[in-house]
């Protein structure tokens, strides 16, 4: 039978706050991985002599397996239920949580940070599902389940730097990875007493292991070109190739998707009006906005001499400030449709990478506040509306397969924008300025072209209540 709060002992409501603080486990966890490691990242490298190349792909090798396989995690969760999945991706994520804290070497660790990144895509799905499932057929419990979800990740998110910085400062960088392994075993203890088995599977849903494959070795050799390619050079062997694995693996997935009967990614979604746009919309945010994450860790630690701690605690309005503004991008655009705080949002980030291409070597840390706080504010501010967009624009039985889509776009994003940006920087702090102003000004010009296609390509539309709300606080 289908999951339900009639199911789960107690009165709905309260079966609903278990169900609930269960499945926030993993998404604080996963967006609690996303912003934690940036500032151990001088940390790591002093002590297992990792290059900047290492530390990219310290923050990559998780990001990547996120991206590409949480669309195959959710027809698996569909597949043999949902609740298995989710607990499996707990393990999965604990265990390679401590492979990370143990890890004696950059190989190791990335190792494990690839496995982490697994477990996550095994995670976010099968959460989202298990909510859906309790909620049965009351939209509005739905509604507010899925915002205190999403604030789980937002407190998550801004937390991250502060609590990695105390960390660090204190036991060490191992810790901000073995801290995850109590967190998941809670997460499963109350996913054990809150959620019974037996929810419905749907066994018509099929893995497309052929197109999950090919999409890992475009999206890998992609990365590793653009990662290694400033310490290598464009003419290595291993640098080229990659480049052209990617492109070939990319060819044969387009083709292989189109051919096949249960393909992962269905390309007819992109003749959505307003899905294709978004997508980009989002993509070039989640670029722009975690490649500069990665730089300004540097910047903050090897450039301004910063204390992790001090690093953490800087980071706090950058993070905070999500918080608020994915509230007021909720109430903003149940008002007056997703395209003006998706436009308004995106043109206050700008103003944020064009001051934050300004700061210097010796730029205190009061002239940096203002570009701290306006990043954050667009991106919360037009992120959740551009979430409404694409579910509003999309059939509803389609809904989890763009949200999906998108999220894998933007997380693919955020890793290529690791990658490029940290191949600008180099190991001198005079290096790490002139990289991260670099990087700024990049993300700047990205974010007018994301102002342009909502201009131009977003079309106004008559949105649900529903699809508003649904992920109406969505920062991840």
């Amino acid at each position: 039978m289908i999951i339900g709060t009639q199911n789960i002992p107690g009165t709905p409501r309260a079966a609903m706050g278990r169900v609930i603080v269960a499945t926030s486990f993993s998404f604080v966890v996963t967006q609690l991985d996303l912003t934690i490691v940036n500032v151990a990242l001088p940390r790591i490298a002093a002590d297992l002599s990792a290059s900047v190349a290492g530390l990219q792909w310290v923050v990559d090798a998780y990001t990547l397996p996120f991206a590409v396989l949480i669309i195959s995690a959710g027809v698996f969760g569909d597949r043999f239920g949902s609740r298995r999945a989710y607990l499996l991706g707990l393990a999965v994520f604990a265990a390679a949580s401590a492979a990370c804290g143990l890890a004696p070497s950059p190989a190791a660790l990335i190792a494990a940070r690839a496995a982490q990144g697994a477990g996550a895509a095994l995670l976010i799905p099968s959460s989202l599902a298990l909510l859906s499932h309790a909620a049965a057929d009351d939209h509005g419990l739905r509604a507010r389940a899925v915002g205190l979800w999403t604030a789980a990740g937002s407190v998550a998110i801004a937390a991250g730097p502060v609590l990695g910085g105390l960390l660090v400062a204190s036991v060490g960088w191992r810790s901000i990875f073995l801290v995850n392994v109590p967190l998941c075993a809670l997460g499963a203890g109350l996913t054990l007493w809150s959620v019974p088995p037996g929810e419905k599977r749907d066994a018509t849903h099929h893995l497309d292991p052929a197109g999950q494959l090919l999409a890992i070795a475009a999206l890998t050799g992609l990365t590793f070109a653009v990662i290694e390619c400033r310490p290598l050079g464009w003419r290595h062997p291993l640098v080229a190739g990659s480049a052209v694995v990617a492109v070939m693996a990319g060819l044969a997935f387009y083709f292989a998707e189109k051919k096949s009967p249960e393909p992962m990614l269905n390309f007819e979604i992109f003749r959505v009006r307003n899905f294709s746009p978004a997508m980009v919309f989002g993509t070039l945010m989640n670029f722009s906005f975690y490649g500069i994450i990665f730089v300004l860790s540097l910047y903050l630690q090897d450039a301004r001499g910063y204390s992790a701690l001090g690093a953490g605690l800087a980071y706090l309005p950058l993070m905070t400030t999500f918080i608020f503004s994915n509230v007021a991008s909720g109430l903003v655009g149940s008002r007056s449709g997703a395209r003006l705080p998706m436009i308004s949002g995106a043109c206050i980030m700008l103003a944020g990478f064009v001051l934050l291409a300004r700061l210097g070597p010796a730029t205190p840390y009061r002239a940096m506040l203002p570009a701290f706080i306006a990043i954050p504010l667009g991106m919360g501010f037009a992120i959740p509306a551009m979430m409404a967009m694409v579910l509003s624009s999309v059939d509803r039985r389609l809904s989890g397969t763009a949200s999906a889509i998108v999220n894998a776009a933007r997380q693919t994003g955020g890793a290529f924008g690791v990658a490029l940006f940290g191949a600008l920087v180099g190991d001198t702090p005079a290096n790490i300025v002139r990289g991260f102003r670099m990087s700024a000004l990049i993300s700047a010009a990205l974010i007018f072209v994301t102002v342009v296609v909502a201009w131009k390509s977003i079309q106004p539309i008559e949105g649900s209540a529903e699809a508003e709300h649904r992920l109406r606080i969505q920062i991840e």
